[in-house]
């Protein structure tokens, strides 16, 4: 990857770790899946001022459903659950080795030994990290997570299928994508959240939970994934993806700073061994050349 791109990928890591602190703050008095409603309302607006791409309806709708309307709905309900902000950040994170399973299943994308190895290693964090539920953790709230992940490695193949229409301004893209989240949300919402509890959190609405949905819908949604989606569009899923792994560091900082959370020993050798899987994801057959006395693979930027 070039050395700007790099750059951006690290923005991105910053504002999408933040993210979870923002969410519990702003699933106070707000129920979670009208705090998506409102979310991707906001994020809608600016389609007043920016042409649509000419792609398929098609892809605008799986992406609507999958990372915008699966993935937060299933988030939004983990942390309502009493799941930490800072072990989602990390559970979350498992999203790049569903991404590498379904590259390689739907793209055809192959897989590195470094990868493999990355995803051995993630995967004994992960199940460190679920085996600790009880612990300040609702296995609830793990499961949600996790399904969160995986609707977000499904939008993360998409995005890879808008990229095969040629270029297209990402961030016209995920604008116009979020026209398709409000009323599936709203419809979850009228249903399992209920009119009163709808009704009660908008004549309660108040300055915290509209800077909290601001920075939902602008920063997080159309800041962050505008630029994911446009490194997903120009570089492999499976070079990619891994990157979402250092998000767990901002996640975690934020949540001891802002609500004291802590991890216990067991949580803490899970978190590690994620970001194991992150390092040998990224390094790992630069890593391997070195060690065998080959020239390293040439980077460029």
């Amino acid at each position: 990857m070039r050395t700007r791109d790099i750059g951006l990928a690290g923005l991105i890591v910053l504002v999408w770790g933040v993210n979870f602190a923002v969410i519990k703050a702003g699933l106070h008095g707000v129920p979670p899946l009208l705090l998506g409603a409102l979310r991707f309302v906001l994020a809608a607006l600016p389609v007043l001022f920016v042409p649509r791409p000419k792609l398929p309806w098609r892809l605008y709708i799986l992406y609507g459903l999958t990372i915008s309307v699966g993935q937060f709905g299933f988030l939004f309900s983990a942390i309502h659950v009493g799941m930490p902000t800072g072990l989602a950040s990390v559970v979350l994170q498992s999203q790049a080795f569903f991404t590498l399973l379904l590259s390689l299943l739907w793209l055809g994308e192959r897989w590195r030994t470094s990868q493999l190895l990355g995803l051995l290693l993630a995967a004994g964090g992960l199940a460190l990290i679920g085996m600790a539920h009880g612990l300040g953790m609702p296995l609830l709230g793990f499961l949600f997570t996790l399904c969160a992940a995986s609707m977000w490695a499904c939008g993360n193949i998409v995005t890879r299928q808008v990229a095969k229409h040629g270029p297209v301004n990402m961030f016209a893209f995920v604008v116009w994508a979020s026209l398709i989240p409000p009323l599936p949300f709203l419809g979850l919402s009228l249903a399992i959240e209920g009119p009163e509890a709808i009704r009660t959190a908008l004549t309660g609405f108040s300055w915290p939970s509209l800077l909290a949905v601001a920075y939902l819908a602008w920063v997080a949604t159309l800041l962050g994934y505008g630029l994911w989606s446009r490194l997903l569009a120009r570089y492999p899923a499976n070079q990619v993806a891994p990157f979402s792994l250092l998000v767990p560091v901002v996640g975690l900082i934020t949540a001891w700073v802002v609500y004291r959370e802590q991890l216990n020993g067991q949580q803490w050798g899970g978190v590690v061994l994620l970001m194991a899987g992150l390092l040998v994801n990224l390094q790992g057959a630069r890593l391997w050349s070195l060690l065998r006395g080959q020239p390293a693979p040439a980077r460029t930027g």
